[in-house]
C-alpha cells in the first residue's frame, strides 16, 4: 500500500513538473562515483554535484566548511537557526525546508531538485522515509557519527561526494592536531584527580552517555564525563536525567551548550548544591557556524581547546584561544572575525536564533 502511494506521488510530481521528466535519466547517465555512506551503504554519486541538499544540520556546516555553502538548495529547520552561517551563506537562509520533526516532505525536497542529499541516521533507519528518497530516484547518503575519529571520516565522506576532498583532509589535520596539542598537556594529570564535568546538551537534564562523540572530545579534554560512568539504562531515549542524579554525581564542572541553560542551571535553587555551582564552574560553551562540543558540532576541535583552556588554565597558558578562534574561521571559512564577533562566539549571545524567531 505504501509503495503504491510513494509512486502515486512520484508520477503527480513529473505531471506537474516539480519533477522534470529528464531528471531521473540525467542522473543515472551521469559520471559516478561509488562511495559507501555511515551505514555501509554503496552508493553510486554524480561526479558532477551542483545542488545540495544538507537534512541534517551538520551536513551543511560541513559543506559550508568546504566552499559550498552557495550550492545548498534544501535544509533541516535548525540550520537557519544559525546565525553566523546564514550571515556567511544567506542562500541557507533562503533554502527550502522540506525536513521537519524527523520527517521529510518529499513535494518540497523534490522542488529543490537536488543532485545529492545528506541525511541523518534517523531518517536513514526509518524505512518510509527512505522509501520517499528511493521512489524519486534521489542519491543519498546516511552521515552518522558517535566518537572523533567517525566525525572525521564522516567529513571526508562528504568532501569526496562533493568534490572537496582536499579541503576535507586540511580539516581533519587540523582536528587532529588539536587533540594532540590537549593530550599533550592532560597526560600527566592522574585519573583520581581530573576534573569531573556534566554535559547539558539541549536543555539542562539533557546529557551525553557513552559512546556519543562529546563523551569522546570530553575525555580528549582530559576531563571524566560523569554521565559516561553510568549504565543506559539510567536515561530515556532522548538522553535526559533525573535532577536527583545529577545531584548524586555532584560534578566539579558544567559545560552547556544551548544559548541560556548555563545561567538557568546557576540561577536554580534546585541545583545549588552541585560542586559546580557553588564554586562557579558552570561555563556556557562558545557558539560559532555551530555550537561548539554539541553532539553535531563541527568545532569539535575548538571545543577541546577552549575547554582545556578553562579547565586547566595554568597547564594550556600558551594556548591563545582569541587567536585559534580566528585563525579556524579564516583558515576554513575564509572569513576575517573581528574582535567583537571573537567576543560574542565565545558567550554564545545572540549566534543561535530561538525557534520562534526562525
Amino acid at each position: 500500500m505504501i509503495n503504491r502511494l510513494l509512486i502515486a506521488v512520484i508520477i503527480g510530481l513529473l505531471t506537474i513538473g516539480l519533477i522534470p521528466a529528464a531528471y531521473l535519466q540525467t542522473h543515472s547517465e551521469a559520471a559516478t562515483n561509488t562511495l559507501a555512506d555511515s551505514f555501509g551503504r554503496q552508493v553510486k554519486v554524480s561526479t558532477d554535484i551542483e545542488r545540495i541538499a544538507c537534512l541534517y544540520a551538520f551536513t551543511g556546516h560541513v559543506v559550508a566548511m568546504l566552499g559550498r555553502g552557495d550550492d545548498i538548495v534544501a535544509v533541516s529547520n535548525g540550520l537557519q537557526r544559525d546565525v553566523l552561517l546564514t550571515t556567511l551563506y544567506p542562500a541557507i537562509r533562503k533554502a527550502l525546508v522540506p525536513y521537519f520533526q524527523g520527517a521529510v516532505n518529499i513535494e518540497e525536497l523534490a522542488k529543490a531538485k537536488p543532485d545529492i542529499v545528506f541525511v541523518s541516521a534517523e531518517t536513514g533507519r526509518n524505512s518510509a522515509e527512505t522509501a520517499k528518497l528511493d521512489a524519486c530516484g534521489l542519491t543519498w547518503l546516511v552521515i552518522d557519527f558517535h566518537s572523533m575519529e567517525q566525525q572525521q571520516q564522516a567529513i571526508a565522506l562528504i568532501g569526496q561526494a562533493i568534490g572537496a576532498s582536499e579541503k576535507a583532509a586540511v580539516y581533519n589535520s587540523y582536528y587532529r592536531s588539536c587533540i594532540s596539542r590537549a593530550a599533550q598537556g592532560t597526560a600527566p594529570i592522574p585519573p583520581e584527580i581530573r576534573a569531573r564535568v556534566y554535559h547539558a546538551t539541549n536543555e539542562p537534564t539533557r546529557t551525553s552517555p557513552r559512546q556519543s562523540l562529546p563523551e569522546d572530545w570530553i575525555r580528549a579534554a582530559g576531563l571524566i564525563n560523569v554521565a559516561s560512568q553510568e549504565s543506559p539504562r539510567l536515561f530515556d531515549g532522548r538522553h535526559h536525567v533525573s535532577i536527583e542524579q545529577i545531584l548524586l554525581w555532584n560534578p566539579d564542572v558544567i559545560l552547556a551548550n544551548e544559548p541560556g541553560v548555563a545561567a538557568s542551571i546557576q540561577e536554580s535553587p534546585a541545583w545549588g548544591a552541585i560542586a559546580a555551582v557553588r564554586n562557579g564552574c558552570v561555563h556556557q560553551l562558545p557558539i560559532g557556524i555551530s555550537r561548539w562540543g554539541h553532539p553535531g558540532s563541527l568545532e569539535t576541535p575548538l571545543a577541546i581547546l577552549w575547554t582545556v583552556k578553562t579547565v586547566y588554565p595554568e597547564r594550556f597558558m600558551a594556548v591563545d584561544i582569541h587567536s585559534e578562534i580566528g585563525f579556524f574561521y579564516k583558515t576554513f571559512f575564509n572569513y576575517d572575525l573581528s574582535e567583537e564577533i571573537i567576543e560574542q562566539i565565545l558567550s554564545g549571545r545572540g549566534m543561535r536564533l530561538t525557534k520562534s524567531r526562525k
